[in-house]
């Protein structure tokens, strides 16, 4: 285990690791004390990224027990999070932050709809389960690159049996999310976790739809964007600093590692503390955050550090003076709340 836990964590320990795709690891983890983790939950784990300790977001696939199993998608010439997780071996320990729930399954409902795309099947699988149990009115589509990129598709298969539908794209397969959504009656709800285009996708869908805002629930995950990841670099003017961002790291961890104090916490692009003004921008925003809406991310005013990059290029930001002889990131103008 690396580096001392942190106050309110605990110690954990792998006892079991599996493939279920070539690119997705499972890791079964017994935790000291049993925690509640309802579906849709989350936990930190604390990482070895280069040398310099970290921490990293993970979705729970289950619980039986103390022992949570998380997923964890390896990432191409990762230095990261996925990297240092991919080594670990049974037996090896690590710190685990109290599971958190910001993507809570909502009961009541008589109908769900559940839209999955590749790594993001990983905090839905216990809600189909949950569901499936309560004999809830359910059907979920499940969309990955290739049909051996399917995680837990014989599980659901096991217990959803015609209710689930696998879309693989190099069969040229896909979800036909508009019809989706018909199909669902009035008084469904959608719960989605994918990458940035199908969330963008399903909340246009359903805003064309006339759905209730209340009745979509969403996760993505901000690895994903609409360019292919390249290095850029980031310029802080006021500190006289200037980062290369390579391109499998992120604009947060390569301002840490350069000794630049940067507030965050989520590191999914969710929360919206890392926020920071952006002055100049030489080359295509990729904005991968869900916190500001899609008209602010056309302003191009704002981006997320933990998540979102620009295609190439430079990018210049001002940081905010924190009044202790230290600078800070002055954090989000707006809520995500804000409409589109």
């Amino acid at each position: 285990m690396s580096g001392e836990i942190p106050a309110g964590w605990q110690s954990g320990r792998v006892t079991s690791i599996r493939d279920v795709t070539p690119t997705i690891r499972e890791f079964g983890i017994d935790l000291d004390r049993a925690a509640a983790c309802p579906p849709g939950s989350h936990v930190k784990v604390q990482v070895d990224v280069g040398g310099r300790i970290d921490q990293r977001s993970y979705s729970v696939v289950g619980q039986e027990g103390s022992t949570l199993r998380i997923a964890v998608k390896r990432q191409p010439e990762s230095r990261g999070g996925s990297a240092y997780m991919w080594r670990l071996q049974p037996g090896d320990s690590l710190a685990v932050a109290p599971p958190r729930c910001d993507f809570p399954l909502m009961h009541g409902a008589p109908h769900y709809l559940l839209v999955a795309g590749g790594v993001g099947i990983t905090p839905m699988v216990a809600m189909a389960a949950q569901l499936a149990a309560r004999g809830a009115g359910l059907r979920m589509v499940y969309a990955a690159r290739s049909a051996d990129e399917f995680a837990y598709g014989e599980e659901l298969a096991g217990f959803l049996g015609d209710r689930l539908s696998l879309f693989a794209s190099d069969r040229g397969e896909q979800i036909d999310i508009a019809d989706e959504i018909r199909r669902l009656p009035a008084d469904g709800e959608l719960y989605m976790c994918g990458p940035l285009g199908l969330m963008e996708a399903v909340r246009s869908a359903w805003e064309e739809a006339g759905r209730p805002r209340a009745g979509l629930r969403y996760e993505t995950f901000g690895s994903s964007g609409s360019h292919a990841a390249q290095a850029f670099t980031v310029k802080v003017p006021r500190l006289g600093a200037e980062v290369l961002v390579r391109e499998n790291e992120s604009m947060l961890d390569a301002l840490e590692a350069a000794g630049v104090e940067v507030v965050f916490e989520c590191r999914r692009g969710e929360c919206g503390l890392c926020a920071v003004d952006i002055v100049e921008a030489e080359g295509e925003m990729d904005h991968r955050d869900v916190f500001f809406s899609s008209r602010q991310h056309r302003e191009n005013r704002q981006m997320c550090a933990c998540v979102s990059r620009v295609a190439g290029g430079s990018v210049t930001i001002e940081p905010a003076w924190r009044g202790d002889d230290a600078f800070a990131f002055g954090g989000p103008e707006l809520s995500m709340g804000e409409p589109a």
